[in-house]
């Protein structure tokens, strides 16, 4: 703006009186967060994936008192969506970027009040029974504008108003950055905020974008349901209750089991909402499930799913998605049967709609070998719900949603424990999240299974479960000294050659180790790889696999085997 001119120099005052007006209303906004909400934010903010903008939806937002007359928000391509998108959002129009600026994706679109949960009671209390800008829709991705280099800078100006010599007097700035979308089966708007995530105010909104087909089915997955090989479960997520097909081999079909869950079955309680049950909660749609049988045991079949007289019909051809790139290679390149996630899987943590980027993430892999997990505590605890540990780690899921969309050939449903043999091994999968203790079902269990293996024909044995025995990262928050006590003299007597677990979000592995005592250590071969020789038995070798997690857990006190080498990055464990 050219301050020169007089009606840039209006033009400019009117802006600072906005701004001004603006800032005298912060407080305001930022006190507008329900009590009981405000609350939930603290008690789950170190222990799930809750933030201030996962929130928004139980904030009274204010609508920015912004005279500028050039604002807009476009979304590219504005056609109905694919199943896996990416738009380009830009904001256009903005006289003063601000680093505050931030653009939301949510969803659903429509504004209803009796699709809110406890909406009216939280409104009521709030002050607020007339609107709310966003009132219950989901807040399912966030950016700040100034993840475009160009946007504080001003880089891309745009003239808007000239005097009558030719100048600009009045210029505007511009932003655009991109989303991946997934189908989550209901609309989603772009929404442009200032103020950041604490005291937000609504900008502009885009409007609505529909999905081409919202009942798709989507994200298959497959998952061994025995030791034979000659059966394997497919699920996936379709907007459609209906039973659909799976297609498969020389002209062989099975009819799809259809499940889903409700906010009813989520974890909460009337003093402390949880987010699963309350402002994380997204429908999951109809999980479907269906046992393909009469498979050859080590061989290459294709399969299609879906409804066939609406010709929606998916063949198992994996994408590509940049994260996992690493692990398709590995499957597409070698002999890959299976892949094991012991735990941390979607880290939804309450938010659901993070389980649909899960399972399109996970597509290019799960599609093609078989995708076995175990629970862990982003899965499984909550208070009140029966888990082993109170901690609010699953934002409310309680394994609802993780045993929906993981079917695991388990005894019975909240009882995640399994084996499976593959080739000459037998691997046993426990959850450190239900009672190991002396005497316990599990426990019971473990004993009977790891004590049924026939070591002839199955001369390996692993052992599998979320919470690890040893770690070198801090041991008080990682580590449960009873579940050592408790579940390692099985390791030794059942002689587990390997023992694997998650939650610190790291790699390192023991020297064979029993009681904190290393009773043998490996030695390197010609190629300088560690071996360990269990001729000689004497103890399990324990490894930490990390899984996932937002950021790597640091080792302070790193101490290996011999090599005394670690590699602080994601890898994938072979």
């Amino acid at each position: 703006m050219d301050p020169s001119s007089s009606s840039g120099i209006l033009k400019l005052l009117l802006l600072l009186t906005a701004i001004l007006g603006y800032y005298s209303t912060t407080s305001y906004a930022a006190s507008s967060l329900h009590p009981l909400a405000a609350r939930s934010l603290d008690e789950h903010r170190n222990y799930t994936a809750i933030s201030d903008f996962r929130v928004v939806n139980r904030r009274k937002l204010l609508t920015c008192p912004d005279p500028n007359p050039y604002l807009r928000i476009t979304v590219s391509p504005n056609t109905p969506m694919s199943d896996v998108e990416y738009l380009t959002v830009t904001v256009s129009g903005v006289l003063i970027p601000d680093s505050s600026d931030w653009v939301a994706m949510i969803s659903p679109s429509s504004e209803n009040v009796t699709d809110c949960p406890s909406s009216k009671a939280y409104y009521l209390q709030t002050g607020d029974t007339s609107s709310l800008p966003l009132l219950c829709q989901y807040p399912v991705k966030a950016q700040y504008v100034s993840n475009d280099p160009n946007y504080l800078s001003c880089k891309n100006k745009q003239c808007q108003v000239h005097d009558l010599f030719g100048n600009c007097i009045v210029s505007t700035c511009n932003g655009s950055i991109t989303f991946q979308v997934v189908n989550i089966r209901t609309d989603i708007e772009f929404v442009f905020f200032t103020g950041g995530f604490d005291i937000p105010c609504i900008l502009t909104r885009s409007s609505p974008l529909t999905f081409a087909n919202p009942n798709m089915p989507l994200n298959g997955h497959l998952s061994s349901i025995d030791s034979s090989g000659a059966s394997m479960r497919l699920t996936w997520v379709s907007g459609n209750g209906a039973p659909q097909q799976v297609q498969y081999g020389n002209g062989m079909s099975q009819t799809s089991v259809v499940s889903t869950f409700t906010q009813a079955d989520m974890c909460t309680n009337s003093d402390l909402p949880s987010p699963a049950a309350d402002f994380g909660w997204h429908d999951p749609g109809f999980i479907h499930s269906a046992i393909m049988k009469g498979l050859q045991p080590s061989s290459t079949f294709f399969y299609r799913y879906g409804r066939a007289f609406q010709n929606f019909y998916i063949v198992n051809e994996p994408g590509s998605i940049s994260v996992i790139n690493a692990v398709t290679d590995q499957v597409n390149s070698v002999n890959v049967d299976s892949i094991f996630h012991i735990g941390d899987i979607s880290y939804a943590t309450g938010f659901l709609v993070e389980w649909d980027f899960f399972l399109s993430l996970i597509k290019p892999v799960a599609s093609k070998v078989s995708y076995m997990t175990a629970i862990g505590n982003h899965e499984r605890d909550y208070a009140g719900s029966g888990s082993v540990y109170i901690t609010p780690d699953s934002g409310g899921e309680c394994g609802v949603a993780y045993e929906t969309y993981f079917q695991m050939p388990t005894p019975a449903m909240d009882k995640p424990w399994y084996s499976i043999e593959q080739a000459s091994v037998h691997f046993t999968v426990i959850s450190t999240e239900h009672d190991w203790s002396v005497g316990s079902e599990q426990y019971n269990w473990m004993a009977a299974d790891m004590g049924s293996v026939n070591r002839s024909k199955t001369p390996w044995l692993i052992f599998m479960g979320h919470r690890p025995m040893y770690t070198s990262s801090n041991p008080v928050t990682s580590v449960d000294p009873l579940f050592v006590v408790a579940v390692e003299p099985l390791l030794l007597q059942y002689k587990v050659d390997l023992a694997l677990f998650g939650h610190v979000h790291n790699y390192e592995r023991t020297c064979a180790v029993y009681q904190g005592q290393c009773l043998a250590v490996p030695t390197k071969d010609a190629n300088g790889v560690d071996t360990y020789n269990n001729t000689n038995y004497s103890a399990p070798v324990q490894a930490i696999i990390g899984m996932a997690g937002f950021t790597l857990d640091n080792f302070t006190n790193f101490v290996d085997s011999i090599t005394r080498n670690v590699e602080d990055s994601f890898r994938i464990i072979k």
